[in-house]
């Protein structure tokens, strides 16, 4: 009878060493859904699947128990996810639209649209750009294939990765961060308080003195060079489609875009994850 005990504190131990794990996946989850998504329904359905992947958790299977419990953690919070039945399809494909029309006007006038300038290449109304903009404010996914809005589906990359799988998402995370450090002041303060840090884009605007729309353009603008800089180093087929126009816009792009490569090695950008592909400690 006396094992029973000690098995129960084993895991309840292990679970408390995890519960950053599930703080980490929630905080990665809210980055990517609409802003009335409650953090702590997510974390209770996080919490519940770490302590379900405590009691279900075999070691003879000899996969790290991190590693088996992101993927259980994952899937509980897609769930939480789909039963709040948090964007329509409707409005993930009006997002796709505007981002779309916002990504091609950038690159034609080398500058960030107007809403009125998004609104006429789409035949609407700018009060329908605002619109959208409020119904998907934080279902931007900020994904490495091309910032795209996507279905909860799409937010959870594959928990069995094969080793050169992993290996590339390692680097492409890597590269990443090194492309956010590269960012110009204002538009890293930007990428770090709406995606990181999660603050609310009103407090954004007032750290910078500007105002909300404002912050707003930079966003989509830190989004576009993100894209395009990491499709540089990674893609570099995408990168030379984006990349026609000549000019001082041209040049401090290609600027950006070298001090992106010169900010690590291979190394220290894998070094940015850990083996599982999670946030290393450091």
């Amino acid at each position: 009878m006396s094992g029973a005990p000690v098995v129960d504190r084993r895991r309840e131990d292990v679970v408390r060493a995890h519960m950053p794990l599930v703080g980490h996946l929630v905080r990665e989850m809210l980055a990517r859904v609409p802003a009335h998504v409650n953090r702590d329904d997510l974390l209770s359905a996080g919490y519940a699947a770490l302590v379900a992947a405590a009691r279900g958790f075999d070691e003879e299977r000899g996969v790290p128990f991190a590693r088996f419990a992101a993927a259980r953690v994952r899937g509980a919070l897609l769930d939480e996810l789909r039963g709040l039945d948090w964007a329509s399809r409707s409005v993930r494909q009006r997002a796709r639209r505007t981002d779309a029309a916002r990504q091609e006007l950038t690159a034609e006038l080398g500058r960030t649209p107007s809403a009125a300038e998004v609104a006429e290449r789409l035949g609407c109304s700018v009060e329908d750009i605002e619109a959208a903009d409020d119904d998907v404010q934080r279902a931007v996914v900020f994904s490495l294939q091309g910032f795209a809005t996507a279905g909860a589906e799409d937010m959870v990359t594959e928990p069995s990765a094969g080793p050169e799988e992993m290996l590339l998402r390692r680097e492409r995370l890597g590269y990443l961060k090194h492309a956010i450090d590269a960012l110009p002041d204002r538009l890293r303060a930007v990428i770090s308080g709406y995606f990181f840090d999660e603050r609310p884009m009103a407090h954004i605007a007032a750290e910078l003195g500007v105002t909300e729309s404002r912050v707003s353009q930079l966003r989509a603008e830190a989004l576009v060079l993100l894209r395009d800089g990491l499709n540089t180093h990674l893609d570099p087929a995408l990168a030379a489609q984006a990349s026609k126009k000549d000019g001082c816009v041209a040049r401090r792009r290609a600027a950006y875009y070298d001090q992106i490569a010169t900010l690590g090695t291979l190394h220290s950008r894998l070094a940015v994850t850990g083996v599982d592909g999670l946030p290393s400690a450091a």
